[in-house]
């Protein structure tokens, strides 16, 4: 993706963040000369909060992408050891048509929310051997709390206001039908790096073109930025 597409995205995705009445933590506003001096950012860098712009290294953005802003993270060691932070937030876009592809994760269960927008349609299979959900939960998955039938690939459309739970190796792909969609996400610690299996061979980060000055880091820029 060409730097200066990022800029944009991130420029409308505020905008349509901020319409819903949801204003990003002060630290999505660092530039990057602002982030390289700050001294206590460690916690932001070490956890990958912050913006997160992919077309999965398609070169298709409108089509095959994603917005993503991750407001908080914990840690897998609190995760592993039962306590402590275990928990964390994102926001992400899905925008009309725009498809965020097929995927399951081996350690996160998640909280899909439509915070506001259009409708997100969510398609669903399971992890036994015929896409179906497990057993224990009698081939079901839970919407607000309410344990709902799926049968493989049935695909799921949920209204602003409402949510599915997905737990690891529930495989999901979603977009946003009708218009754009604001998401919450709210899950188990998040490894953006190795937890995201795709059924396709793509890849979770874009290439990025330095066609001009970034307006702030993306995660995946991290790792060459603040070195």
């Amino acid at each position: 993706m060409k730097r200066s597409r990022i800029n944009q995205i991130m420029d409308e995705a505020e905008g349509f963040i901020r319409s819903f009445g949801f204003v990003l933590p002060p630290f999505a506003n660092w530039s990057p000369a602002e982030f390289r001096g700050r001294t206590d950012a460690s916690r932001i860098v070490e956890a990958r909060m912050g913006w997160d712009i992919t077309d999965y290294g398609q070169g298709r953005f409108d089509d095959l992408g994603l917005f993503l802003f991750t407001l908080r993270n914990g840690q897998l060691a609190d995760l592993q050891r039962g306590g402590g932070m275990c928990y964390a937030e994102k926001l992400l876009i899905s925008r009309r048509d725009q498809l965020s592809p097929m995927h399951t994760h081996v350690i996160k269960a998640e909280d899909i929310i439509n915070r506001g927008g259009a409708t997100l349609v969510v398609e669903l299979f399971g992890s036994d051997d015929a896409g179906g959900f497990a057993d224990d939960r009698g081939g079901r998955v839970r919407c607000d709390g309410i344990a709902r039938s799926f049968g493989p690939g049935e695909k799921l459309r949920l209204a602003p206001g409402e949510s599915v739970t997905l737990m690891p190796g529930d495989w999901h792909a979603f977009w946003g039908e009708g218009g754009d969609v604001l998401i919450g996400e709210v899950s188990t610690v998040n490894d953006d790096m190795t937890d995201n299996i795709f059924r396709d061979p793509i890849g979770r980060f874009s290439e990025i073109e330095e066609d001009e000055a970034p307006w702030h880091l993306l995660v995946s820029d991290y790792d060459r930025w603040l070195k």
